[in-house]
C-alpha cells in the first residue's frame, strides 16, 4: 500500500516536471522565432506557476532549487571558459579603475537610497549590494544568445563582471559578520579565509592552467564530460564551504581550463547549461509572490531607473577606455543592467536576519524589472542608438 502511494506521488511529480519542461521548451521555441532571449519568458512562467500565480505547482522546492543552483554554477563556468588566464591578468591590471567607478556609481546610490528611506545602516549596506551586482548568469546567457562574446566591447563587460565577483569575496564575509554580530577577530579570520581561497584558485588558474587542462583531458567525450562536470560541482562546493560564492569557484575553474579542452567543454556542457539555466530562471520566478510586489513596485521602478542609468554610464565609460564606438559603448552599458542571483542572495541574508521588512519584496520587484527589461534593451540596443542619433541629427538640422 505504501509503495503504491509513493509510486503515485513519483508519477505525479514526473508528470508535473515533464509538463514544466515542455512549457519551457515552448517558450524557448517562441523566443527563437522572435530572435529574442527566452529569459524574460522563463521568469514570467515562474511567476505564473508559483504561489499566488495563475496555476501554482506542488513540485519539490528542494529539487527545483538544486537544479537552479547547478544552472547558476554552469552559467558562470561557461563564462569563465570564454576568459583566458592571460585576459584575466590584463583585465585585472587595467580593470581596477572601472571597478572603482562601478562601486561609486552603483553600490553607493543603493546605500544612500536605503538611508534616505530611514533604514538601518546594515539594511542600507545590503541594498547597496543588491543594486551593485550585475547578474553574470543572465548577462552571460544573453551575450551568448546574441552572439556577442567576440564583440570589441565584451572584454570591458567581462572585466567589470570579474571585478564585481572579486569585490563580493570581500563584501559578503563583512556583511555576514555584521548580520550575526561576530567579534572583530572572528570577522578578520572569516575575511582572511575568503581572500586566501580566491588567491589559491587564481594562482592555480594563472600558473597551472595548461597543466590542469592536460590532466583533465581524455580521448573519451564521456570521460571528459563526467570529469569536468564533477570538477565544477566539487570546486563550487568547496568554495561555498569556505564562505566564498560557489559561482566564483566555478568561474575561476573555467578560467583555469584552456586550449582544446576548453572548446570541448563548451560543446559537451552546453546542453546541460541550457537545461539547468532554464531551471534557474524558472525557480527565480517561482520564489516571487505576485501579490506581494504591488506595495514596493513604485519604489522598485525608481530604484531600477536610477541604478539602471548608472550601470549604463559605467559600461559606457569602461568600453570607451578601450576605444569602442558609440553603439558598442551602449551595448556594454545595457549588458550590465540585469540583476539576479547575487542580488537575491544578498537580500535573502537580510530577510533571514530580519533587518528590514521591505528589503525582500523590494529586491524581488527590482530584480524582476531589470531581469525582464535588460534582455530587451540588450537585444534592441543598436536600433535604439540609431533612433536617438537620428533625432539629434534632425534637431541639429532644424536649429541650423
Amino acid at each position: 500500500m505504501v509503495l503504491a502511494v509513493v509510486g503515485t506521488e513519483v508519477a505525479r511529480t514526473f508528470v508535473e516536471l515533464g509538463a514544466v519542461v515542455l512549457v519551457l521548451a515552448a517558450l524557448a521555441r517562441a523566443a527563437n522565432r522572435l530572435a529574442f532571449s527566452p529569459i524574460p519568458l522563463f521568469l514570467l512562467a515562474g511567476l505564473a506557476l508559483g504561489e499566488g500565480g495563475l496555476a501554482p505547482l506542488s513540485l519539490s522546492e528542494d529539487f527545483i532549487q538544486l537544479g537552479a543552483e547547478i544552472g547558476v554554477i554552469l552559467l558562470l563556468f561557461m563564462l569563465g571558459l570564454e576568459y583566458s588566464s592571460g585576459e584575466l591578468r590584463a583585465g585585472m591590471r587595467r580593470g581596477w579603475p572601472a571597478g572603482l567607478v562601478d562601486i561609486g556609481l552603483n553600490f553607493v546610490p543603493g546605500v544612500l537610497i536605503g538611508l534616505a528611506l530611514g533604514w538601518s545602516p546594515i539594511a542600507a549596506l545590503l541594498l547597496g549590494g543588491v543594486t551593485y551586482n550585475t547578474s553574470s548568469g543572465i548577462m552571460a546567457k544573453v551575450l551568448g544568445d546574441l552572439d556577442r562574446f567576440g564583440n570589441r566591447e565584451t572584454p570591458a563587460v567581462l572585466t567589470l563582471s570579474v571585478m564585481e565577483d572579486l569585490t563580493n569575496t570581500v563584501y559578503l564575509p563583512i556583511v555576514g559578520v555584521l548580520l550575526i554580530g561576530t567579534g572583530f577577530v572572528a570577522g578578520v579570520l572569516s575575511l582572511g579565509a575568503a581572500l586566501a581561497t580566491v588567491a589559491v584558485v587564481l594562482l592555480v588558474g594563472l600558473r597551472y592552467g595548461e597543466r590542469l587542462s592536460r590532466v583533465l583531458a581524455s580521448p573519451s567525450d564521456e570521460a571528459v564530460l563526467l570529469t569536468i562536470f564533477g570538477s565544477v560541482l566539487l570546486i563550487a562546493g568547496v568554495t561555498q564551504l569556505l564562505q566564498v560564492s560557489s559561482a566564483i569557484g566555478a568561474f575561476l575553474l573555467g578560467i583555469a581550463l584552456s586550449g582544446p579542452l576548453a572548446e570541448r567543454a563548451r560543446l559537451l556542457l552546453g546542453p546541460l547549461r541550457d537545461l539547468f539555466a532554464a531551471t534557474f530562471f524558472l525557480f527565480f520566478g517561482l520564489q516571487i509572490d505576485p501579490r506581494g510586489l504591488t506595495a514596493t513596485l513604485g519604489l522598485a521602478i525608481f530604484l531600477a531607473v536610477v541604478t539602471g542609468a548608472s550601470k549604463v554610464a559605467t559600461g559606457w565609460w569602461a568600453a570607451g577606455r578601450l576605444g569602442v564606438g558609440t553603439r558598442g559603448r551602449f551595448r556594454a552599458g545595457f549588458a550590465l543592467l540585469p540583476r539576479g542571483e547575487f542580488s537575491i542572495v544578498i537580500a535573502g541574508l537580510g530577510v533571514a536576519a530580519g533587518v528590514e521588512p521591505q528589503l525582500g519584496p523590494l529586491a524581488a520587484a527590482y530584480v524582476l524589472i531589470l531581469a525582464i527589461s535588460a534582455p530587451v534593451l540588450m537585444r534592441y540596443s543598436d536600433p535604439l542608438v540609431e533612433w536617438v542619433q537620428g533625432r539629434r541629427a534632425r534637431r541639429a538640422l532644424r536649429s541650423g
